[in-house]
């Protein structure tokens, strides 16, 4: 069941006016950088349109990037959603001060390390690239919370199951021993007896909506039950 959005609305009330909105960082973007056209939009999007001040931010690949409903899945919590392409975990490191600094958000939700797997890179690589981001974030924004959306169990990439686990199982005992770090399991409400349900369009690897039903419960009651709607940002 779906948490009541009274109880987002009030801590939003609580929290707005010591919300800031910091305008995106600019500059030149190297001819050859990966997904370099997606990355040079976002700039674009808020140069037309000022993204809102304290957002939640998602960010991360293509399931991220394809949750058309999450404004309203997410509401009355602003967002922005910055997931590119196919992206991997050494990309948005890569993108970090382009795609998250420059917003200082309430909260990063980030989906990534599914197509890290999927290039070749062991359990191990997937941790430590997180790592990085999670550096990069202490950085640049502090205590800022981080949730991490685990690695889905998709039809398409079902021989990626056993690493996909073990990195899920290492990125949870990094959000065990971080109070910044959370930790969201989706797999579990996505298996029926070990096995993908049906929540995936027909390439079997990105979700349908009723895939993204799933996310949006368990991503909102994790944000509300870590007080996110009533966090400020600094």
């Amino acid at each position: 069941m779906r948490t009541p959005r009274i109880i987002v609305a009030i801590g939003l009330a609580l929290a707005a006016s010591a919300c800031l909105s910091t305008p995106p960082i600019a500059g030149p973007l190297p001819t050859d950088a990966p997904l370099r056209s997606e990355i040079l939009a976002f700039a674009e999007k808020d140069r037309v349109s000022p993204p809102p001040a304290c957002p939640v931010l998602f960010v991360g690949s293509s399931s991220i990037r394809l949750w058309s409903t999450l404004t309203e899945d997410m509401a009355p919590l602003p967002v922005i959603n910055r997931g590119f392409g196919g992206s991997t975990i050494a990309q948005a490191n890569s993108y970090f001060d382009r795609i998250v600094t420059p917003y200082r958000p309430r909260a990063i939700v980030i989906y990534s390390g599914e197509n890290d797997i999927d290039s070749g890179a062991q359990p191990n690589e997937v941790i430590e690239r997180f790592k990085t981001f999670l550096k990069l974030k202490d950085a640049r924004l502090g205590d800022t919370p981080v949730f991490y959306i685990a690695a889905k169990p998709s039809k398409l990439r079902a021989d990626q199951f056993p690493r996909q686990t073990a990195a899920n199982a290492g990125i949870r005992a990094l959000a065990d021993a971080r109070a910044d770090l959370h930790f969201i399991d989706v797999v579990s409400a996505m298996l029926d007896d070990g096995k993908p349900k049906d929540l995936y369009v027909e390439d079997g690897l990105h979700m349908s909506p009723a895939g993204y039903a799933i996310w949006r419960d368990l991503v909102m009651n994790a944000l509300v039950d870590a007080g996110i709607p009533g966090r400020s940002c600094d």
